[in-house]
């Protein structure tokens, strides 16, 4: 097949989705297909670059500037073109790996459902529900799925009523509190707050990246994660575990400094790791979740257990968490990226033969 392979995007998490696609693209099969890179810029423009017919080697930048030459090294280009390029090859099937807005939210999803094309991942319900924090909580509430007390709020609720706010928090959670933007990903715009002051500056924060806020609930536990994979047969992943050098790790310790460590499978009793897959599949199950997701939880010194987030899009860099708990389960890196392919197809093939009309034969 022809693969479209879409990353960047105007997303605070652009970098991280370009340090995704040179992963990828290393190890597809180029045996058996063909790499188009677009790469869309922090501004929106689409730039394409030169087909990839094979791995490129390590210094080859993705960050293409635009030139009417496409070309990859150092100081690679690509051509300005417009997302009507994704109808220009037969046989073609995208595989968007935009993190955060505008990429992981069911924005692009649902140009690729105009287009009438296959695509790697979730669609549009499950890609709008699982970015969304206070929706895919509500979610979770629906389900019965154990989790963390929290309080969503909004930015004119915060900037009209404010001692509201406080008191909804304070009466409700227990200092610390950890702040997120509703849409958002990476730990980009996440703050802990211990106190009133550093509520409000984390709250602040927040609101510079969404215009809905999330304040969860703090705990000690430890964080792990299970991947899942399947589109009606679904399957998980062993568990993993993000072992931290400090309580609370951010952007750059996640994908700068590199301090994180994965223990894989985590040290669990397994009765507790076969709940947590089970928790897993139900969330993926409730957002009608399809090809790939990575769910997050907390785990007390008392094993209970709390769902914390799914991921629709989990990052596949070198450092990355979900190919790295397929591969302990026994599924290497490039045929994860094969199988993802092919439930992209089946996911397409199935909706075509789905009536649109009365009239359908």
């Amino acid at each position: 097949m022809n693969i479209f392979l879409i990353y960047g995007g105007k997303s605070a998490e652009h970098d991280i989705s370009v340090l995704t696609a040179f992963s990828i693209q290393k190890e597809i099969h180029y045996q058996e297909h063909t790499v188009i890179p677009i790469y869309i810029t922090q501004q929106g423009k689409w730039l394409k670059g030169a087909t990839i017919n094979e791995a490129l080697v390590e210094g080859t930048s993705l960050d293409l500037k635009e030139a009417d030459k496409a070309i990859f090294g150092s100081e690679s280009t690509g051509i300005a073109v417009m997302p009507t390029v994704l109808l220009s090859l037969p046989d073609a099937i995208v595989f968007p790996v935009l993190h955060g807005p505008n990429g992981e939210d069911g924005t692009i999803q649902g140009l690729f459902e105009i287009f009438d094309l296959p695509y790697v991942g979730c669609g549009v319900l499950a890609s709008a529900a699982g970015m969304d924090k206070i929706v895919s909580k509500s979610l979770f509430q629906q389900m019965g799925l154990p989790q963390l007390p929290y309080v969503p709020i909004t930015e004119y609720e915060w900037h009209t009523y404010p001692e509201s706010v406080y008191a909804k928090c304070e009466g409700t959670l227990i200092y610390p509190v950890f702040v997120k933007p509703a849409n958002m990903g990476s730990s980009v715009g996440v703050s802990k707050a211990g106190n009133r002051e550093e509520l409000i500056a984390a709250v602040n924060e927040a609101f510079s990246y969404d215009h809905r806020v999330v304040i969860e609930q703090g705990v000690e536990a430890r964080e792990v994660e299970c991947g899942v994979l399947g589109l009606h047969d679904i399957h998980t992943s062993v568990v993993g575990e993000l072992v931290k050098s400090k309580g609370f790790y951010d952007y750059d310790e996640k994908y700068i400094n590199n301090t994180v460590e994965l223990q894989i499978p985590a040290d669990l009793p397994e009765e507790i790791s076969a709940k947590i897959q089970s928790y897993a599949k139900e969330a993926f199950g409730v957002i009608d979740g399809s090809g790939l997701s990575r769910c997050d939880f907390f785990v007390t010194e008392h094993n209970e257990i709390y769902i914390n987030e799914i991921n629709t899009l989990p990052g596949f860099t070198q450092f990355s968490m979900y190919p790295s708990l397929w591969k302990e389960t026994g599924l290497q890196y490039s045929d994860l990226i094969a199988e993802l392919l092919e439930l992209g197809v089946r996911r397409f093939n199935e909706k075509e033969s789905k009536k649109v009309s009365r009239n359908d034969d």
